[in-house]
This record gives structure tokens, C-alpha cells and sequence, in this order.
């Protein structure tokens, strides 16, 4: 008795190659969409960074720590952002702090904290972004 095996059919294997072929040109091809899309919405916009307090002011060993959320909501990126955190009472500034982020992408968001040695809570607290640089 003569036993048979089956051969794989080739038509079966081209089908499996088209297949592949298929999803690897789609990947291409949405890769290659997503960058042309991106090249043509992306503004000219410079960047617009906005700060704002995100906690409430916390105490511990004679310290007051005031968090911050740094955003870039324009289209182009910051460097070497410079933050000023100040504390005053009418006229005169009580106790000042500054920080330098060193990178600041289009709509990237950084997290710091000001620490101040008199309670913020006492006083006119301002956060503010004192400048930036473009890459």
C-alpha cells in the first residue's frame, strides 16, 4: 500500500503572501499618511506657555511647597524656559524662586514645585513664565 501525502497548495501560499504583503503596504501606507498629516496641520504658531498652580499648598519641616503645571499649547518648541514663582505683599517682594525647563515640546506638559520659606498663603502668590528661547 502506497501512502500519499498532501502537498501544501500553492494557492494557498499565495494567498498568505498576498495577505502579508497587504497589511505591510497599509502599514506603510498609514505611516506615510500620519507624517504627511502632521507636516500639514503643524503650525507656525510660536509657543504659547501657560503655568497655573495644580495643588494646594502643602507644609512640611518649615517649608511650603507649591506645585505647577507648565504647558505648550503653541506649534513650535521652547527651550531653556525660564518659571518665576513670587510671593508679595502690595508693593514689595517677599521671597522669590525661579527654574529653568530645559525642553518644552508643541503641547508637552512639565510638573515642578516651588518651595518658599514665608507661606504663600500670606501673600500675593504669582506664577509666571519669564522667557523661552527657539531651538
Amino acid at each position: 500500500m502506497k501512502r500519499t501525502f498532501a502537498h501544501p497548495s500553492k494557492k494557498r501560499t499565495l494567498s498568505a503572501d498576498k495577505i502579508a504583503f497587504a497589511i505591510a503596504t497599509l502599514v506603510v501606507a498609514t505611516l506615510i499618511g500620519l507624517i504627511l498629516y502632521l507636516w500639514v496641520t503643524q503650525t507656525d504658531q510660536p509657543p504659547i506657555l501657560t503655568i497655573q498652580q495644580t495643588q494646594p499648598i502643602r507644609a512640611e519641616q518649615g517649608q511650603f511647597y507649591v506645585p505647577f503645571s507648565l504647558k505648550n499649547i503653541g506649534g513650535k518648541t521652547a527651550e531653556a524656559v525660564q518659571v518665576v514663582g513670587e510671593l508679595k505683599q502690595g508693593d514689595r517682594t517677599i521671597e522669590s524662586g525661579e527654574q529653568q525647563i530645559d525642553f518644552l515640546s508643541s503641547f508637552e506638559e512639565e510638573e515642578g514645585a516651588f518651595l518658599f520659606s514665608f507661606d504663600p498663603r500670606k501673600a500675593d502668590l504669582k506664577l509666571r513664565v519669564a522667557s523661552y528661547k527657539l531651538p
